[in-house]
């Protein structure tokens, strides 16, 4: 009954956030929050100086997940690629290892190298929309465009991108959502599914590379010639399990979340219709509104005093990205959507900051963009479905978005 209770508690925090994020900003030092159990980071200031000192904050723990694996699942896990440190959860020269490869393959020149593809696959999915008179664009769209984009980019075949994104949802939910018993040992089952996809993909990158990052990656892991040892395929796969959650969950759920705002707001989406020009403002403004990455964790390593809270080695800190974009000594009227900020716009933090910031920013940009400029070219008349349930956010803080978004013209 006590962990039913808990459970609840923490969804409705994660459901919305916002207004705990007020007071902790508003309240002197740091906020304590029981339901994550860690200390509250939610000012700007605040958040970026966390970000900036990397040997004082640890990304070890970044997503410490909220459910602990039953002996049932672990042993359904062992017959997969056991966990290893990713670019998300690795400090110092690990973490500069493991970032080098993303960053030369997420470059915005190799970004914007992709975006025609995402285009292509874009135009295909909102045709599709368009037939239809009315759609739930969450499953029919914002969830499958990522998918092809990071599909294309690591190099999986078209046909495995459907199995490779339910696997990453599947990793998700058994990490971060109360299952049953018996769900959670089929989540389980499907994450160890995708591993196994993925290790097919580079024994056979690294014997046949070709233009991808998959082939990157494989022919980094081992001198030419060699062969991978199992600890570098379970590095590999890790990595590119990581890579492929991070690159389709968060811009599915900036996608579908940029859209709501815009739609709960008629007025948005008609400034919107009516001036193409504001796209790039609408695109930084869904960001810094209502990021799908609301905040990571970080651990101190030593002693420190952050906002004039002491802190022993070893606290846990919740850093909330999200909080410190509504921070009203950083962003006027901060707690308002308007897509018309441009020209006076305070950087925002969805991005993160300091060593750890998303190398993934400009293809997440990117197909917002070209989203929000189909969308308003073919549905300007585009509205949420009046006789649908308002949408719900999703309780999570790592792809905060819209369960369903149901939508008419």
């Amino acid at each position: 009954m006590g962990a039913g209770r808990e459970q609840e508690r923490r969804d409705a925090l994660y459901r919305d956030p916002y207004p705990p994020y007020e007071r902790a900003r508003r309240a002197g030092g740091l906020t304590y929050v029981p339901e994550v159990d860690a200390w509250l980071v939610a000012r700007d200031e605040d958040v970026r100086e966390v970000l900036r000192r990397a040997e004082d904050f640890s990304s070890a723990n970044a997503l410490l997940p909220d459910v602990v694996p039953s002996q049932e699942v672990l042993g359904v896990l062992a017959r997969g690629f056991g966990p290893r440190q990713t670019v998300v959860s690795s400090d110092g020269a690990v973490h500069r290892r493991h970032r080098a490869p993303l960053a030369r393959a997420l470059s915005a020149a190799r970004s914007a190298a992709l975006l025609p593809y995402a285009r292509e696959c874009a135009r295909e999915l909102v045709a599709r929309v368009a037939e239809a008179g009315s759609a739930e664009l969450v499953e029919a769209y914002a969830r499958k465009l990522p998918g092809l984009v990071v599909g294309r980019l690591i190099g999986l075949d078209p046909a495995d991108v459907p199995a490779a994104v339910h696997g990453g949802y599947r990793a998700e939910e058994l990490l971060f959502r109360p299952l049953s018993p018996q769900e959670r040992v089929a989540a389980a089952e499907d994450v160890v599914a995708l591993q196994h996809l993925l290790d097919g993909y580079v024994r056979e990158r690294r014997a046949r590379p070709r233009e991808d990052l998959c082939s990157d990656l494989a022919a980094a892991a081992a001198p030419p010639g060699a062969g991978l040892g199992e600890e570098q395929r379970h590095e590999l796969v890790a990595h590119l399990q990581n890579l492929l959650i991070a690159g389709f969950l968060t811009t599915s759920a900036l996608i579908a979340t940029t859209l709501l705002h815009l739609l709960c707001d008629r007025r948005q989406w008609e400034l919107l219709c009516a001036d193409p020009a504001l796209t790039a403002a609408a695109v930084e403004e869904g960001l810094r509104f209502d990021p799908p990455v609301q905040a990571f964790r970080r651990v101190t390593t030593r002693p420190v005093e952050i906002a004039g809270t002491e802190l022993p080695a070893g606290a846990t800190l919740l850093v909330a990205y999200a909080s410190a974009n509504r921070d009203e000594r950083r962003h006027e009227d901060a707690g308002v959507f308007d897509i018309r900020r441009a020209g006076t716009r305070q950087p925002h933090l969805s991005f993160g900051h300091g060593p750890h910031a998303c190398p993934g920013s400009h293809l997440a940009r990117g197909q917002l963009r070209l989203t929000l400029e189909l969308f308003t070219e073919t549905l300007p008349g585009l509205r949420l479905d009046a006789a649908r349930p308002a949408p719900v956010m999703r309780p999570t803080l790592i792809h905060r978005s819209p369960e369903a978004l149901y939508v008419t013209w």
